[in-house]
């Protein structure tokens, strides 16, 4: 799976809004590689924050 794949699963798991730290603990990925996919998912539009450095799956 990939790092992208891995972080959006993570935060429709947890149902909640997640900061890039937590999502590491949660998928086991390192920080760095979380950050990256992050990054990507944010260009494209996959992912919104609704509170300040929380993400969560755009619907």
């Amino acid at each position: 799976m990939e790092h992208k794949e891995q972080v959006l699963d993570a935060m429709k798991k947890a149902g909640e809004p997640l900061n890039a730290g937590k999502i590491a603990e949660l998928t086991g990925l390192d920080r760095k590689d979380v950050d990256k996919a992050m990054k990507q998912l944010k260009e494209e539009g996959a992912i919104i924050s609704p509170v300040r450095c929380k993400w969560t799956p755009a619907e």
